[in-house]
C-alpha cells in the first residue's frame, strides 16, 4: 500500500451560505465513513484558520520561532486526509469523492518514501 496526501488550499473555498456549508459538512462526514470502512483513512482534518500560527527555522543551528506563515503567499493549507490506498488510481478515486463531498478541489500526493524503514513513517 501507498500513502497520499489528499488536500485543499484555503483559497479554492468557495463562498458557501450555511445551508451549504451544512450539507458539505454531512456529506463529508459520511464519506469519511466511508474511507474507515474501506480501511484506507489513516487520518483526515481542517486547519483552525483563527489559531496562530508560527514557523521554525533552524538553519542556524537553534530553532528560531516566527508567528505567521513562512511562505510570502495567499494559498494556505486549509484541510487534508491521508490516506493508505494500493496505487495513484485508488488516491483519485478517493480525492474525487472528497472533491465532490466538500465542493472544491483538491491535490493528490503521494508520500516520499511512505513506510520505508527508518523514515520514521509507519
Amino acid at each position: 500500500m501507498t500513502e497520499y496526501l489528499i488536500a485543499f488550499n484555503d483559497e479554492w473555498v468557495p463562498e458557501l451560505t450555511d445551508e451549504q456549508f451544512r450539507k458539505a459538512a454531512t456529506a463529508a462526514r459520511a464519506l469519511r465513513a466511508e474511507m474507515k470502512a474501506a480501511g484506507v483513512l489513516i487520518f483526515t482534518g481542517g486547519l483552525d484558520d483563527a489559531a496562530p500560527v508560527c514557523s521554525v527555522d533552524a538553519s542556524s543551528g537553534t530553532p528560531v520561532f516566527t508567528d505567521g506563515p513562512f511562505v510570502e503567499t495567499k494559498e494556505h493549507l486549509g484541510g487534508f486526509a491521508v490516506v493508505d490506498v494500493a496505487d495513484e488510481e485508488a488516491a483519485r478515486l478517493w480525492a474525487g469523492k472528497i472533491a465532490v463531498a466538500c465542493g472544491w478541489p483538491q491535490e493528490v500526493r503521494r508520500f516520499r518514501f511512505a513506510g520505508a524503514p527508518g523514515t520514521g513513517t509507519a
